[in-house]
């Protein structure tokens, strides 16, 4: 009888750690490809908007506000959301020189649920000329929203 109260004992013993605590579990759901490239496209649109208007600061929002942001163009390699605005703000002074933005998503790859590369293009009109280049931009899903993390930029 013994025996038999052990066994009984040990195998609710061994079921009860086997069994996972709900409370600790937590559902992470996963975005479909599509809804993906739908919020990035809303964020990419957002930011061409705001820079057509002159406003760095909305155009900003749609980089991840972090001193890990890294931004590569021209002038190298940028640590920073506040250097890589500062740097905007030195280079693009005025709404003549932001002129109106473009960008062209040449392609959208994933590489984890919460992290995209995007390859494209990006143009500016201006009233004297139409500088147009490349970018690479790292896409990560942070607190509930798409973000970009690196921008490489020539042009």
């Amino acid at each position: 009888m013994h025996k038999l109260l052990y066994l009984i004992g040990f195998t609710l013993i061994l079921f009860s750690a086997c069994k996972p605590n709900v409370a600790h579990v937590v559902e992470k759901k996963v975005m479909s490809e599509a809804d993906v490239k739908e919020a990035i496209g809303i964020v990419l649109k957002a930011q061409s908007e705001a820079w057509s208007e002159g406003d760095i600061d909305g155009f900003m929002e749609g980089y991840w506000k972090s001193e890990d942001l890294t931004f590569i163009g021209r002038s190298g390699v940028n640590k920073g959301w506040q250097t890589t605005k500062d740097n905007y703000i030195k280079g693009y002074p005025d709404k003549a020189a932001m002129g109106t933005l473009t960008f062209e998503t040449l392609e959208l790859v994933k590489l984890t649920n919460e992290l995209y590369r995007m390859v494209g293009r990006y143009t500016l009109v201006r009233e004297k000329d139409k500088p147009t280049g490349i970018f690479t931009l790292l896409w990560q899903y942070i607190d509930g929203e798409w973000v970009v993390i690196y921008d490489h930029t020539s042009g």
